[in-house]
């Protein structure tokens, strides 16, 4: 048995190493993938889908906030319940791709329209909800009679048809000392007073 020469390398043992390479590098492509996709997840937790506005879940989590600073601070903040009116309509008379247009459509006004210390969610089928911080319930309804004018004066361009949105809108003050349930509960109430844009 003699020994062998270090620059006698087995071919078997080359292509074992070539092939490990190979591996190695597609791994490393994957792990590259891997993050970027958690990173993307990361970024959307907390958001609707259709509309990427944050979900009911993380609006809850910004109402605690909201809420720990009125008691903290005494600072105003105000519910505004977005309803769109007619989606069911919408649907059944242009299909559900427009009714989820309509919607996505609504979602981009509102972003458009609140401030970056505001919150704007995907409340249910065509509801939004809108926590408005430092905003004392007249400077709210002002902020809806806007927020509904501005939704009228833009329709949902479909392509082959212009669809007017309207919506209507309850407001609930945030007072010192409220819980979630009890903004909840007078958004809810609130909503037998609703006023149609």
């Amino acid at each position: 048995m003699g020994i062998r020469k270090t620059d006698e390398v087995d071919p078997a043992a080359r292509e074992t190493v070539a092939r490990l390479k190979d591996e190695n590098a597609l791994l490393r492509a994957a792990l590259v993938e891997a993050r970027a996709q958690l990173g993307e997840a990361e970024a959307n937790a907390g958001r609707d889908p259709l509309t990427t506005l944050v979900d009911a879940r993380q609006f809850r989590i910004e109402l605690e906030r909201v809420l720990s600073q009125a008691a903290r601070h005494g600072t105003p903040a105000a519910l505004l319940s977005v309803d769109i009116d007619g989606l069911k309509a919408i649907n059944d008379g242009h299909g559900r791709v427009a009714g989820d247009a309509a919607l996505r459509h609504v979602a981009r006004l509102l972003k458009n329209l609140i401030r970056s210390s505001d919150t704007a969610a995907r409340a249910g089928d065509g509801a939004f909800s809108l926590l408005l911080d430092h905003l004392d319930a007249d400077s709210a309804l002002d902020t809806a009679e806007r927020i509904a004018g501005y939704v009228a004066a833009h329709p949902l361009d479909l392509g082959h048809a212009e669809i007017r949105i309207g919506v209507t809108i309850s407001a609930a003050s945030i007072m010192p000392g409220d819980t979630v349930e009890e903004v909840l509960r007078r958004s809810a109430r609130n909503r037998e007073r609703v006023k149609q844009f």
